[in-house]
């Protein structure tokens, strides 16, 4: 990725992050000027927010313990934060343990 590339595509990519609406903005407004910087973060917010969202509805439903609510949440949101710095780092980094599995997963999003 270019330094041009990551310059115009740091926007999105930072919108990413914010909610999975923000997902959603950022893959339209990538598609008038396609930025591999900006698709990177994209499927990384998608593949965190998703997660989320399933996890939230499978395990936290179904057992109704603080601990378990609040260590989950916990351990998105951090690596929502990290996946948001490296986008306002200007740096193409996977979010640790799943970032390479959603770079797999969604790799025809924004190409």
């Amino acid at each position: 990725m270019t330094e041009q590339d990551i310059e115009t595509g740091r926007k999105n990519a930072i919108i990413s992050y914010i909610t999975i609406f923000g997902v959603i903005i950022a893959y339209y407004l990538n598609n008038e000027n396609k930025s591999p910087f900006a698709s990177f973060h994209i499927r990384q917010s998608l593949g965190l927010w998703l997660t989320f969202i399933i996890v939230n509805l499978s395990i936290t439903r179904n057992f109704d313990i603080f601990m378990l609510r609040a260590s989950i949440y916990i351990f998105f949101f951090t690596l929502i934060i990290y996946g948001l710095s490296n986008a306002i780092g200007r740096k193409a980094q996977p979010v640790p343990l799943v970032g390479t599995l959603y770079q797999t997963l969604f790799a025809n999003l924004g190409k």
